[in-house]
């Protein structure tokens, strides 16, 4: 059986300043590069054989820094966030409540579908893990995009209400073109 590996980026400004960050970017802080060196430590002990990254630099920078270097990735526009259109940078105040409320809000504004977020994410995934040679693969990538990805396989309330922090971690287990949440790790600590 083969294994997903799909990480949420490393903590951002715009995260602590609690801006709409979909297509637009903003650097790892301090704590964001902490999370991503962290979890560095928890990707050395598997044997992985791929990497992708959304393209956004913050999934980019995120990946490097878990890789050291060990293995190559590939940047992929499919793995990007949800497009916000002109909501990108304001305030989250401005935000839909409703995780339903995503799907449509952003489209007379510039912006995506939460489905469509969720469909090129599961598309593009059973692509890559379809591959006869990807057997453990990394990809990191958005809070939305993980989030609808999961929404596009099981009812994801549980998950959501549990939190999806920057770093968190979903393993997925990949057979026959189907995806399977095996687990998922939140607040990765490399000393407990």
């Amino acid at each position: 059986m083969k294994t997903l590996y799909l990480v949420r980026h490393g903590e951002t400004l715009f995260n602590i300043e609690h801006k709409i960050q979909g297509w637009c970017d903003s650097p790892l802080t301090k704590k964001g590069v902490d999370q991503a060196q962290n979890l560095g430590k928890f990707f050395a002990k598997i044997p992985l054989d791929h990497a992708y990254s959304s393209t956004s630099e913050r999934c980019a920078d995120t990946i490097e820094l878990i890789l050291q270097n060990r293995l190559p990735y590939q940047r992929v526009k499919a793995l990007k966030e949800q497009n916000y259109g002109v909501f990108e940078g304001e305030s989250e105040r401005l935000s839909p409540k409703a995780p339903k409320d995503f799907e449509t809000f952003f489209l007379p504004y510039g912006g995506e579908s939460s489905n469509s977020v969720g469909k090129r994410m599961l598309k593009y995934l059973t692509k890559i893990m379809s591959k006869p040679d990807n057997q453990q693969v990394l990809v990191v990538s958005h809070s939305g995009a993980c989030f609808n990805f999961l929404r596009m396989l099981q009812d994801p309330t549980e998950e959501l209400e549990k939190g999806f922090s920057n770093g968190t971690i979903f393993v997925y287990h990949f057979d026959q073109s189907t995806f399977k949440l095996a687990k998922v790790i939140r607040d990765f600590n490399p000393e407990t």
